[in-house]
């Protein structure tokens, strides 16, 4: 199941909610210092000792306190004009995500815009790719973890709601 809801990621009581973040995890704009303020300072220490993330792939980590049980930290890909596998590489951002919170037993996992802020990936096309990836992966696993896209701005909530009119909200 999926949905589309317009709001702050930081107080959704999921299992795992998703961190757009930075190669390094070590926080940085947008939702990713959102998620470290509203964590606190055991996310940070803990995140210094994975050392690291490449474009595309997710770390998870414990949620100390957000009201979700995990973070899972995944880097999209800064937008370079479509000349360096930003789609593919933003689907495995996604995909990894959804592993992760698999193999950690989460039944519901909540997702930010990855790469539309300061990454400048196209609003849209970074929409299709989250929505098709995820769709893909419950269909595959035929799970029925719950997807909750959340759009903290106005434009990304009325593309997920153009794309996906039968969402719930």
């Amino acid at each position: 199941m999926r949905k589309t809801i317009k709001g702050d990621i930081t107080t959704l009581h999921v299992d795992a909610i998703v961190n757009a973040a930075n190669n390094s995890l070590l926080g940085g704009g947008g939702v990713d210092g959102a998620i470290h303020r509203a964590a606190g300072s055991g996310l940070l220490d803990e995140c210094k000792e994975l050392g690291g993330c490449p474009t595309g792939e997710a770390r998870i980590t414990k949620a100390y306190n957000l009201p979700s049980k995990f973070v899972i930290h995944a880097v999209g890909p800064v937008w370079q004009n479509g000349n360096s596998n930003e789609e593919e590489l933003l689907r495995l951002a996604y995909k990894n995500s959804l592993e992760l919170a698999q193999k950690n037993n989460c039944k519901s996992i909540a997702f930010p815009n990855i790469s539309t802020g300061a990454y400048n990936f196209p609003k849209r096309d970074a929409a299709e790719i989250a929505i098709q990836t995820c769709q893909q992966f419950l269909d595959e696993q035929n799970s029925d973890m719950l997807i909750i896209f959340v759009c903290f701005d106005e434009i990304n909530y009325m593309i997920y709601k153009e794309l996906c009119p039968n969402f719930n909200s």
